[in-house]
C-alpha cells in the first residue's frame, strides 16, 4: 500500500488513542447508571475529565481531518457504502463534540461543578435550572446509546473491510499492509 493510500500517522495515532478513550468511556458511563456510592464518584471522576479529553482531542482531530484528506473509498464499494462510511465519520466527530458539552451544559443546569484534575473545575456553560438539566440528562442518555451504535458499527464496518473485503480500507488507519 503506498503512502497516499495511508491517513496521516498523527491522525492514525489520534484515532487509535480516541477509540480507547471513547470505549473506556462508554463502559465508565455504562458502569454509572448501575453503580452507587462509592463506585460512581469513582467513575464519575474518570468520566468528566476523560470527557472533557475526548472533546479536546476531537476538536484537534477535526480540525486536522479538515486541512488533511482521508485516503479514497475502494472504486468498486458501492455508492450507498461510501455516503454510510461519510456519514457515519461525520456523526463520530459530531458525538464526540457534542456528548461531552452537553454532558457540560446538563451539569451546569443541574449546578454541578465539572471538576478535572487536581480540583481544577470548569465554569458553567448553562444557567441551573432543573428543567434543562432534565432534558440535558435524558439528551446526553440517548445520544450515549446513538455513540455506542455508531461505534460498533463502525468497528463492524472497519472488520469486513479488514477480513472479508480485504481491500485496504482498514489498513489505511493501521498502515499496516494488504497482505
Amino acid at each position: 500500500m503506498s503512502r497516499v493510500d495511508t491517513f496521516h500517522p498523527f491522525a492514525r495515532v489520534l484515532h487509535w488513542l480516541m477509540s480507547i478513550m471513547v470505549l473506556t468511556m462508554l463502559f465508565v458511563g455504562a458502569g454509572m447508571v448501575t453503580s452507587v456510592e462509592a463506585k460512581h464518584a469513582w467513575l464519575l471522576s474518570i468520566h468528566r475529565p476523560l470527557g472533557i479529553t475526548i472533546f479536546i482531542l476531537a476538536l484537534i482531530r477535526l480540525g486536522f481531518r479538515l486541512t488533511h484528506k482521508a485516503p479514497p473509498l475502494p472504486a468498486d464499494m458501492p455508492e450507498w457504502q461510501k455516503l454510510a462510511a461519510h456519514g457515519s465519520h461525520w456523526m463520530l466527530y459530531g458525538l464526540m463534540i457534542l456528548m461531552p458539552l452537553i454532558g457540560w451544559g446538563m451539569l451546569s443546569a443541574g449546578n454541578f461543578p465539572v471538576t478535572l484534575w487536581s480540583g481544577f473545575q470548569l465554569p458553567p456553560i448553562l444557567p441551573a435550572g432543573p428543567a434543562l438539566y432534565a432534558w440535558l440528562r435524558e439528551a446526553h442518555r440517548y445520544l450515549a446509546w446513538l455513540f455506542f451504535l455508531t461505534f460498533l458499527a463502525h468497528m463492524g464496518a472497519a472488520l469486513m473491510h479488514g477480513l472479508i473485503r480485504r481491500d485496504g480500507v482498514l489498513q489505511s488507519m493501521t498502515g499496516g499492509s494488504n497482505d
